[in-house]
């Protein structure tokens, strides 16, 4: 699956963005998807994952409360919506397919990164 990442762009602290992340080639609702981010300097991690039909989800701790996952399946894209901003969520923010099982996300089980898109967040 070719997976294209948009919505990110430079905002000051307390507002908001929405990330979207476009899946075309296989089946997009076939897969368990997620959000990583990679700020300068810092190893990629996980921000939120989200499960085939849309109702498990998982968040990082310090983005709970803030930061939503939903997906819509009919038309390929699954969403990030990013409330509350804080200087700490600048990075590289990326989707991928996660693996899920038994009530645990696999974040390194596939390979479909797209090209990112970078949120700026200024104090």
């Amino acid at each position: 699956v070719q997976l294209v990442e948009t919505g990110g762009g430079l905002v000051q602290a307390g507002e908001s963005l929405r990330l979207a992340c476009l899946g075309a080639g296989r089946t997009f609702r076939d897969f368990h998807m997620g959000w990583f981010r990679q700020a300068p300097g810092k190893e990629r991690e996980p921000v939120a994952t989200i499960s085939q039909n849309g109702e498990d989800r998982y968040y990082i701790e310090p983005v709970k409360g803030r930061f939503t996952i939903s997906r819509d399946n009919a038309m390929n894209t699954m969403y990030l919506q990013m409330n509350n901003l804080e200087p700490e969520d600048t990075a590289v923010y990326y989707c991928n397919a996660v693996g899920y099982r038994f009530g645990t996300w696999m974040m390194n089980q596939y390979d479909y990164w797209g090209q990112g898109t970078r949120v700026t967040v200024s104090s």
